[in-house]
């Protein structure tokens, strides 16, 4: 049986690794549902969503010239006219202790907890150009080293030396 791209098959589950599950389609056919082709939703380990032996409906979304197969659990889902797959969720960088909520909330805060200037007298549509933001960050690394500098000079008097 040949393998079309657009296909859906039903397979089972016969391998589980930590970037997505191998499937047997059939007739000895293997192909790789990757982790993102899971849910619609974040998956963090493949084990939460799927066992070994489990059967299921996937669609066959690529099939690369050396054979391997791309297949997808998310896409092979019939789902009602008008129905949108919740958005993916923004990635924030850095692991941090998982606090929740943006990192950078709504009011168009810059790193410094400081609400955005707008530029120049420019109207500001959306996000900021890339020279406002680095003239932006030239004017708070100036602030932040002028404070530190106050800060650390008066602390400079020699450790407990008497001063003459």
């Amino acid at each position: 049986m040949a393998i079309e791209v657009g296909a859906k098959l039903e397979g089972k589950v016969t391998g589980i690794t930590h970037f997505g599950a191998f499937v047997d389609l059939s007739g000895g056919v293997t192909g790789l549902v990757h982790i993102s082709e899971i849910a619609d939703n974040y998956v963090k380990d493949v084990k939460d969503h799927l066992k070994i032996d489990d059967i299921v409906k996937v669609k066959v979304i690529n099939v690369d010239k050396d054979g391997k197969i791309g297949l997808s659990i998310k896409q092979a889902i019939d789902r009602p006219e008008g129905h949108q797959p919740p958005p993916p969720r923004e990635r924030t960088g850095g692991g941090g202790s998982g606090g929740g909520g943006d990192r950078f909330p709504r009011g168009g805060n810059d790193r410094g907890g400081r609400p955005f200037k707008s530029g120049q007298g420019k109207p500001s549509f959306g996000k900021p150009s890339f020279e406002d933001k680095m003239s932006r960050f030239l004017k708070d690394s100036e602030e932040r080293i002028s404070s530190l500098k106050k800060n650390t000079e008066s602390k400079r008097g020699g450790r407990g030396a008497k001063r003459v």
